[in-house]
């Protein structure tokens, strides 16, 4: 089963740097953003095993992050390719829609 990697400013381009990568940008306080990681962990995690490398940035912790990227709201999913962001999702995803975003970027 693919994991879940906490990204801080020490790890991050380097986790985004090759292939796909999708990142959540979080914080601890946010109901929906608690629903939206276990809906990562539970279906698209497994789903993308090996295909795409999940991330989670936690915006209080990592706030120059969450400026980096134009973070204005919480959760809000960001999908690289090869380093470069490609596409921003604000709010609760529904998974079988990620599961199929991070396909089609992979073909």
């Amino acid at each position: 089963m693919a994991t879940i990697t906490e990204l801080t400013a020490e790890n991050f381009d380097q986790a985004i740097a090759s292939g796909i990568a999708l990142v959540d940008f979080w914080a601890t306080w946010c109901g929906p953003c608690k629903i939206l990681g276990a809906l990562l962990e539970s279906q698209v995690a497994p789903a993308l095993d090996g295909d795409v490398t999940i991330g989670k940035v936690n915006i209080e912790e990592q706030a120059d992050l969450a400026v980096r990227f134009e973070v204005l709201s919480v959760p809000t999913l960001i999908l690289f390719k090869d380093g470069e962001p490609v596409e921003t999702l604000a709010g609760i995803q529904k998974p079988d829609e990620l599961i199929q975003k991070v396909k089609e970027l992979k073909s």
